[in-house]
């Protein structure tokens, strides 16, 4: 775990048990009351974050024995035993809500990725995440991508040039102050990606032209996508994005689009039926 990952661990217990604890279990537990209980899946995905939900319970009581008979990634049944929690009761029941609800749903993001992954591979693409990100989250919820078996777009404003529509329509798309942009990007930072995103298929063309990586094409229809492959004709790698469902993430990836990306992915996936317990 990292240090980002310990400090919002601590602000979600700090969020749930505040300075006096679990009054309930204070009051009606005994002190050295001692126990085990189970993680035990309720219904078929995905495992995502059973790394931070021991790290919650260790938070909680360094002495509690965690023991992981699944891994991040594994696909589960419902009524599954994920893992095993034994010592003080009072803590257990303490670390419980907050374990679950990074496990639920960061499993619940897992779950649903690995759906349209499968999907997908009718025509190859790959499925990316995006930004759209719960506030502290993003680290996880990008994991939680991975081990569904998509791919990372970019982490944040940091580690790749995305213009987007905004950005154009304030400098305007002439041809030669685009290409010098990308000429003093290429100088000044390098290998990163460069990504420009069309709304129309003669956009998607003159971007590829500029010589850009990638050519986000942004809301297309099927036959625009076909058409805006066709047209590049390689010269950079192409990513779908917006209106992307169950439904037709399939047809989109037969398009010949290199990569697929998803805002739901992260911002709106269900959780996953996750439970504690008790023997």
């Amino acid at each position: 775990m990292t240090q980002d990952i310990s400090f919002l661990i601590q602000s979600a217990l700090r969020e749930d048990l505040s300075t006096k604890g679990d009054l309930t279990s204070t009051y009606l537990i005994p002190k050295n009351s001692s126990t085990r209980a189970n993680l035990v899946s309720r219904s078929e995905g995905v495992l995502s974050g059973l790394a931070v939900a021991k790290q919650v319970f260790l938070t909680v009581d360094p002495e509690i024995v965690f023991i992981s008979f699944k891994n991040d990634s594994d696909r589960i049944s419902p009524h599954q035993v994920i893992a095993s929690v034994q010592g003080s009761t009072r803590s257990i029941l303490a670390a419980e809500r907050t374990a679950l609800n990074f496990l639920q749903h960061l499993s619940g993001i897992a779950t649903l990725t690995s759906k349209f992954v499968k999907l997908a591979q009718a025509g190859g693409a790959k499925i990316v995440d995006t930004r759209k990100t719960i506030p502290g989250l993003r680290f996880l919820q990008k994991s939680a991508v991975v081990h569904g078996g998509g791919h990372n777009h970019r982490m944040g404003l940091y580690d790749r040039i995305l213009v987007k529509d905004n950005h154009l329509k304030i400098i305007g798309k002439d041809k030669n102050t685009l290409s010098h942009f990308i000429q003093r990007i290429r100088t000044e930072l390098g290998n990163i990606i460069v990504e420009f995103e069309a709304e129309t298929v003669e956009d998607a063309v003159s971007f590829a032209e500029l010589g850009v990586d990638i050519v986000l094409l942004d809301n297309m229809n099927l036959d625009q996508i076909r058409d805006s492959v066709s047209r590049i004709q390689g010269r950079a790698r192409t990513e779908a994005s917006g209106g992307i469902t169950l439904e037709n993430v399939a047809e989109i990836s037969q398009t010949g689009v290199d990569f697929i990306s998803i805002g739901q992915l992260t911002h709106s996936a269900p959780a996953l039926d996750i439970g504690l317990d008790f023997e």
